[in-house]
């Protein structure tokens, strides 16, 4: 009993889920109608000229049935554009593509990052530990440095990948992050990734000392060198 309410509850949900996506896409793309409208059409009105030319009424409910898969397909292809547009101008938003992908993908959300919304992400999978940098390129690649340095004294020989996500040189479009992270090699087992992760989340859990936050007077007077001692070295 209750796995049937689950299933009607989900079916119920995934309704709504393309009822909001479908008016989502409807205001954000203005060929998405006349595209829908032509994936219904075409195939009922071949339907319909099947029937009438005597082919049996065995057409008219494939029209019906290949009108909705037309539907859903133009619905799919264009929402993904528009919700990837949509996506490359909210900061983060990198970490909720990855953790929607199929498979093992361990995100860790602003590893590092600035008040002015820069980030590097820290992802961890059988392909090594990814470092994904978005925001303004001259800053993100100070906060990768950064962060490379510091993951390399626990990561041992696991492979390191980092991204800048964006649409200059060198830089990855959020539209194709998923196919530059499928594609690198898997070269680590389960158990290998289990065990780095354990020493990452050990990494993370350190306190960083913030800058300033051992005021002056803390340091003894006795072994400050004196106002002059520097000058002229």
């Amino acid at each position: 009993m209750a796995t049937e309410e689950q299933e009607k509850v989900g079916f119920i949900g995934r309704l709504k889920q393309i009822g909001m996506v479908f008016s989502f896409t409807t205001k954000r793309d203005k060929w998405f109608l006349p595209l829908a409208a032509a994936a219904v059409l075409i195939p009922l009105a071949l339907a319909v000229g099947a029937t009438v030319l005597g082919y049996g009424l065995i057409a008219l409910p494939l029209g019906v049935m290949l009108s909705l898969l037309a539907l859903l397909i133009v619905l799919n292809v264009r929402s993904s554009k528009v919700f990837m547009a949509a996506a490359e101008q909210q900061p983060g938003a990198a970490t909720s593509i990855v953790e929607r992908m199929r498979g093992d993908w361990r995100v860790t959300p602003a590893i590092s990052s600035t008040t002015q919304l820069d980030m590097v992400h820290l992802v961890l999978n059988r392909r090594g530990v990814i470092l994904l940098a978005e925001g303004d390129r001259q800053r993100v690649r100070g906060l990768l440095g950064q962060e490379k340095k510091r993951l390399s004294k626990v990561i041992g020989s696991a492979p390191l990948h980092d991204f800048i996500l964006g649409h200059g040189d060198n830089e990855v479009p959020l539209r194709k992050l998923r196919l530059h992270l499928t594609r690198l090699p898997k070269t680590m087992s389960g158990r290998d990734v289990n065990s780095l992760d354990k020493r990452l989340k050990a990494l993370a859990a350190r306190p960083r000392m913030p800058k300033g936050a051992i005021p002056k007077d803390m340091v003894p007077r006795n072994l400050r060198p004196p106002r002059n001692a520097t000058r002229g070295r």
